[in-house]
């Protein structure tokens, strides 16, 4: 199969515009007759959802949460980016585009990443509409803040809890067509297969997560709107729930993988504490506007402050090592992502981090707090601050925060072309569950900014032009392909439950994580790449024979469902692995030790590896088949990454 991105022709200013016009409509009484099957019901999703039954279309919706209101999306605290250019300081739609793909170290499309630009500014104006309470400046106008990779301020908020205000206002626009009942809501439902008939997605395969009762559900289309695969680490910051299978179940039904060893990893966790830990807390990135990142100069007093000797506020000014302000003077604290957490690492393992395990750094608002007062950092910050006190015990505003990098995102997932469609005809990928439009690394702010152009502006335009050529006829949910898909996942669950190992799931899960992080996390090379891939081989060939789950299929059983997840992740990790060691290059958050500048900078090469990587299945027993879409570059230049 040959890749087809179907990027419209014409200047980059126009592409979208020209391709809403060319593309096929539904006439409204025609809409009545097509479902739409809408998987995970976060911003994308639930975004997309809303939209669809505004315009007539009739949709099943499933999250497995108990309310489209406990999806992830929550967790993101800090912003949402938009060109808006309140601040006037010389922001714009083509510069937010430029920020996004050079923070992505030019491993993305420019047509998607220039689209995602366009749309931000109608994301803002479509939220504010719906109530959401954006701070605001002391005139009345919205506020902005500054986030990593770009030297303006263009990243709205409330306060830090961004993602669950965006979340509430999607969630009150989806209720409302619940309650039209254009939009049928199936909570505690879990998608464990696609249905492909006569070629096309046609349908989904769930798991009711309280009976147990396995289901058939039919449409003429699926968006799947299911998130990243971060828990492939174990430890990330991502909810326990989630998980890749529904991406996954696609993936070895014909839908392409894009790019999956690039996974993001976010500079301001709260550091590790003890191996009985399930999942890592993530301080938003906005804490950097103010928040200082140092580290002592010397090993040494590293050494006293690790030992308890000395506290942070016994250690003067000209011993502090502000390293992110010296190493990058242009850019400071407000680096991207992978540029911060690399630093992190580096400092770390020269031996001068801090904390009892000396993995952390320092996150200090001493400054800030002396500069505006205690009342005006409570105000910006007031609900992350409680929350570090809550999970540390340490008060922020009188000790610096500790911070250590962790997995946060994942930038790949299954590959979409121009219409977000994969490459199953009728099935979609929405938010950060496909690859599109961050490429090998995403500036903060920029995750709820695709979520919400994917949902409100992009998908309910383009799955009219497929839906307008398909026939009004439904598949009944009787035919043969939907009775072997449900067959197949019931006797995936018959044979986890009938194992009856010694292992649990979780003593998997964590050989796991640990197997990816070492050596396919923030620092890779050959050598480790190679030697997790037999290890995984050897891991997931051991859980089939040994793993326990408890309980049986028909009631509520948390074992089980953790053990069809974990099953995914040991297949999806070799795949990150593979994918990782035929890039053999540097770039963004994928770090290849062989690859790298004097001054220990990702080294990209652009020769070789300026395309997406995107995986074919091929059977279980066979190695994934590699298809590359060459990206092209007419309107930046490709150049070494700087924010000296």
């Amino acid at each position: 199969m040959s890749l087809d991105s179907k990027i419209p022709e014409g200047p980059l200013a126009e592409k979208w515009t020209k391709h809403k016009f060319n593309l096929k409509l539904v006439n409204p009484a025609n809409k009545r007759k097509y479902d739409i099957i809408v998987v995970g019901t976060g911003l994308a999703g639930g975004a997309a959802a809303a939209s669809f039954g505004e315009l007539g279309y009739n949709v099943k919706a499933f999250c497995y949460q108990d309310s489209p209101r406990r999806a992830h999306s929550i967790a993101a605290q800090g912003g949402i980016n938009a060109a808006k250019n309140y601040k006037n300081d010389g922001d714009s739609v083509f510069r937010l585009f430029y920020d996004t793909v050079k923070g992505g170290d030019y491993r993305s499309r420019e047509a998607n990443v220039y689209r995602l630009a366009e749309v931000s500014n109608s994301i803002i104006d479509q939220c504010v509409a719906q109530g959401v309470p954006f701070a605001r400046e002391y005139g009345g106008l919205l506020d902005n803040r500054s986030f990593g990779g770009a030297q303006v301020s263009r990243t709205f908020y409330a306060r830090g809890q961004t993602g669950q205000q965006l979340l509430l206002g999607a969630y009150s626009a989806l209720s409302r067509q619940v309650a039209a009942g254009k939009v049928t809501m199936y909570t505690r439902n879990e998608m464990l297969d696609v249905v492909v008939v006569d070629g096309k997605a046609r349908g989904i395969i769930t798991r009711n997560m309280v009976t147990g009762e396995v289901q058939s559900h039919s449409a003429h289309a699926v968006v799947l709107a299911t998130g990243g695969y971060g828990n492939v680490f174990f430890l990330s910051t991502n909810a326990m729930g989630c998980n890749g299978s529904a991406a996954w179940r696609a993936y070895k039904k014909g839908a392409f993988f894009g790019n999956p060893c690039f996974t993001q990893i976010h500079p301001t966790c709260i550091p590790v504490h003890g191996d009985q830990q399930s999942k890592l807390t993530l301080m938003s990135e906005s804490l950097r506007n103010d928040g200082r990142v140092w580290v002592p100069k010397t090993v040494e007093i590293a050494e006293k402050l690790r030992k308890g000797q000395i506290k942070p506020s016994d250690i003067s000014e000209e011993d502090r090592d502000y390293y992110l302000e010296r190493i990058y003077p242009s850019f400071g604290n407000l680096v991207p992502r992978d540029v911060a957490s690399r630093n992190a690492k580096n400092v770390c393992d020269e031996g001068r981090g801090v904390g009892e395990t000396g993995l952390a750094v320092f996150l200090d608002f001493r400054d800030a707090i002396e500069r505006d007062g205690m009342d005006v950092i409570k105000a910006k910050y007031g609900n992350l601050f409680q929350m570090y006190e809550k999970i540390t015990a340490d008060n922020p505003y009188e000790t610096p925060m500790m911070i250590y990098p962790a997995v946060h995102y994942t930038m790949g997932g299954l590959w979409v072309d121009y219409n977000l469609q994969t490459t199953i005809p009728g099935l979609y990928a929405t938010g950060e569950c496909n690859f599109s439009d961050h490429g090998a690394n995403r500036l903060g702010a920029s995750a709820l900014m695709q979520g919400l152009a994917d949902g409100y502006f992009v998908i309910p335009y383009t799955i009219g032009d497929y839906l307008a050529a398909m026939p009004y006829e439904k598949v009944s949910t009787d035919h043969s392909a939907f009775k072997e898909a449900e067959q197949e996942v019931k006797d995936r669950i018959n044979k986890l439950l009938n194992i009856n190992g010694n292992r649990t799931v979780d003593d998997f899960h964590k050989e796991l994580g640990k197997i990816m992080w070492e050596k396919c996390g923030m620092a890779r090379n050959e050598k480790g790449l190679k030697e997790a891939k037999v290890e995984i081989q050897k891991l997931r060939e051991a859980y089939w024979k040994d793993v326990k789950v408890l309980g049986v299929n028909e009631e509520l059983n948390m074992t089980l469902e953790k053990a069809l997840r974990v099953a995914d992740f040991m297949e999806l990790g070799e795949l990150m692995v593979d994918d990782a060691l035929n890039r053999k290059e540097s770039c963004g958050g994928h770090f290849r030790e062989e690859s790298q500048t004097e001054e220990g900078e990702a080294k990209r090469d652009d020769k070789n590896f300026t395309y997406v990587a995107a995986w074919e299945h091929q059977g279980d027993d066979k190695p994934a088949r590699l298809h590359k879409e060459e990206l092209v570059f007419e309107n930046v230049k490709l150049t070494q990454r700087s924010y000296k």
